[in-house]
């Protein structure tokens, strides 16, 4: 007997989960390009009196936040990416440096635990299977977990109950 993979099996459920910025890209160019120009506005009247390093701390502030902004926008790069069929699970974690590492799990073997807070929500959603636990979605906020462990767990029983077979 070969073993080998299903190449055309449609996926019961197929998920990238990204963390949310709030703004793209030009939106942080306009918002830097606005910080610069008040603070090379509100720094001429200091640097005209003779106050000449209260520029330089406003260009520090301004230096600043264009750092975190990078920082932010690096972080933005992981993700999490799900592959269910009826007989897999692909559980594919990629850090913000392109580091990937994947699991694979049997879907009737694989259990979905939630805990939540009773004012905020869901906190924290973790794969169980076989006594490990992985956690997942750490990025999302409790809306969006709630929302992504319904799906995942409706989509797991799909995956127990298999595959039908009739029209």
């Amino acid at each position: 007997m070969i073993d080998a993979p299903l190449t055309n099996e449609s996926p019961i459920l197929a998920v990238r989960l990204t963390p949310h910025r709030s703004l793209d890209p030009a939106a942080v160019r306009i918002l830097m390009a606005a910080t610069f120009a008040v603070s090379a506005v509100v720094s001429l009247p200091f640097y005209l009196i003779g106050a000449w390093p209260i520029v330089g701390f406003f260009g520090l502030d301004v230096a600043l936040l264009y750092l975190a902004f990078r920082a932010n926008f690096r972080a933005a790069r992981a993700y999490e990416d799900f592959h269910l069929t009826y007989f897999q699970l692909l559980f594919a974690r990629v850090s913000a440096r392109g580091a990937r590492r994947e699991w694979r799990f049997n879907p009737a073997w694989v259990r979905i635990e939630r805990v939540d807070h009773q004012e905020f929500g869901p906190q924290r959603l973790s794969l169980l299977s076989r006594g490990r636990r992985w956690e997942v979605a750490k990025f999302l906020g409790p809306d969006q977990k709630a929302e992504f462990a319904t799906t995942l767990a409706e989509a797991l029983a799909e995956a127990r109950r298999g595959p039908r077979f009739s029209h």
